[in-house]
């Protein structure tokens, strides 16, 4: 029992540190998550301290900062045009599983895979963080700052924070989102320097694929929800990653 628990154990040390921080969020009068979302993604931190150690938490920890500080980037602007995040931009529990599902079954599987099976479940790991984070900032940019956003079926000038609308200004930002992440986890050690080539290319195929959705589907189809999009988008980015280092290196 001592072994198990000891802090030499990575469960142990994430079980410890989720809990620390979630005692925080609990007491800090800033809020980025709603009481159950704090509580998942305190379950989200163990399983991925867990499994992928501080380099996973890292990775993670890097696209919620960002991402819910672009969230509040001219909040009252956003509200007063009606296309702010709901709950004034604190996420719930099924923003944290849409967001980081796909991440989260790439980072189990680690466990039971050897390499090179194992290196190709962490780059789909950091790839679908980054491809959440390359949405997020592309969304929330154009939100902001797009001076002139069209959707990315037509290529028509829409209002900003139309489903599916993309602009110049937030495609550039989310592409630099995507490529600081990728660079962070390989100067961590997380993917070799060839990976952070495929964790931006997979960011914007699914970024893409995800707005295509968002123009044709989203409002036809009532259980694709903004939470199912995002697990598709995150999903589509892992998917994508390893099938490009898989056609290239096998």
């Amino acid at each position: 029992m001592i072994d198990t628990f000891s802090w030499s154990n990575p469960w142990a040390i994430a079980i410890a540190l989720n809990t620390v921080l979630l005692t925080i969020a609990f007491i800090s009068p800033k809020k980025l998550l709603t009481p159950l979302g704090n509580i998942n993604g305190a379950i989200l931190g163990i399983l991925v301290w867990g499994t992928l150690g501080w380099r996973g938490y890292v990775v993670v920890i890097f696209y919620f900062i960002v991402g819910s500080g672009l969230t509040f980037v001219r909040m009252e602007q956003k509200e007063a045009e009606g296309i702010a995040e709901e709950r004034s931009g604190k996420r719930g529990a099924g923003n944290v599983w849409s967001s980081a599902l796909a991440a989260t079954i790439c980072a189990i599987a680690t466990l039971f895979c050897a390499s090179p099976i194992r290196e190709l479940f962490i780059l789909g790991y950091v790839a679908s963080f980054c491809t959440k984070l390359s949405d997020t900032t592309a969304s929330e940019v154009g939100k902001a700052y797009g001076k002139t956003t069209y959707l990315i079926t037509t290529l028509k000038p829409v209002p900003r924070g139309t489903e599916g609308a993309v602009s110049l200004e937030g495609t550039l930002a989310g592409a630099l989102a995507s490529i600081i992440l990728a660079v962070i986890a390989w100067a961590i050690g997380m993917i070799s320097w060839v990976g952070i080539i495929w964790c931006v290319a997979a960011a914007f195929i699914a970024t893409t694929v995800e707005s295509l959705i968002g123009a044709t589907l989203e409002s036809r189809l009532s259980w694709l929800t903004n939470d199912m999009v995002n697990f598709i988008n995150t999903l589509i980015g892992a998917i994508a990653a390893i099938t490009l280092a898989l056609l290239v290196f096998y």
